[in-house]
């Protein structure tokens, strides 16, 4: 087994039959996180305590450095989906995990990885419009502009990226990928 200090930065890494190279350092995301959380922090000040969402299993890295930097008072939560198979979306949402506790009239703020197509966006904003859910705001790491579909606000995104498929800080390529500190684009 291969023991990298966490410090390491790795110009390329080799994921199944994949090769990837550095995209985005990990200071340049803790930063953008940093002033995502600042956002948050500013507008929820005041009013009810919210539930923050986080869909796993890609998002649980920008979680968990997001909630080091949130001021205010909030629940944590985790909700399961999947839409993706290798490097792709398969165009249907599953929900794997679902909500344990009761939602109707909270606030809530999703937590996401990534958004790109905006499936899994739009069916968990209708899940919990389901529930009776009084506020729903979308917080996300990446968003991908240019493939967004959705017609549901994304109320917060730490960075803008391009159509690419990208792995670290949680995201994957099938599985691997998700422990590394920055984020890499395929060659």
């Amino acid at each position: 087994m291969l023991f990298l200090p966490y410090f390491c930065v790795m110009d390329r890494i080799r994921l199944h039959d994949r090769n990837f190279k550095l995209f985005i350092s990990n200071e340049k995301i803790e930063e953008a996180v940093r002033k995502t959380a600042l956002r948050l922090n500013h507008d929820y000040a005041d009013g009810d305590i919210p539930v923050i969402l986080s869909v796993l299993n890609g998002s649980f890295m920008f979680t968990a450095s997001l909630m080091r930097h949130i001021d205010f008072l909030c629940e944590l939560s985790f909700v399961k989906m999947a839409s993706y198979c290798g490097t792709s979306s398969t165009g249907q949402v599953r929900q794997l995990i679902g909500v344990s506790d009761s939602l109707k009239g909270r606030r809530v703020i999703i937590v996401e990885d990534i958004v790109d197509t905006g499936r899994t966006i739009t069916d968990m904003y209708a899940l919990l419009q389901d529930m009776g859910v009084s506020d729903i705001r979308v917080c996300t790491l990446f968003l991908k502009p240019d493939a967004y579909k959705g017609c549901v606000r994304i109320d917060y995104h730490a960075m803008e990226i391009g159509n690419e498929f990208i792995v670290g800080y949680g995201l994957d390529y099938d599985q691997l990928g998700r422990q590394l500190q920055d984020i890499y684009i395929v060659e």
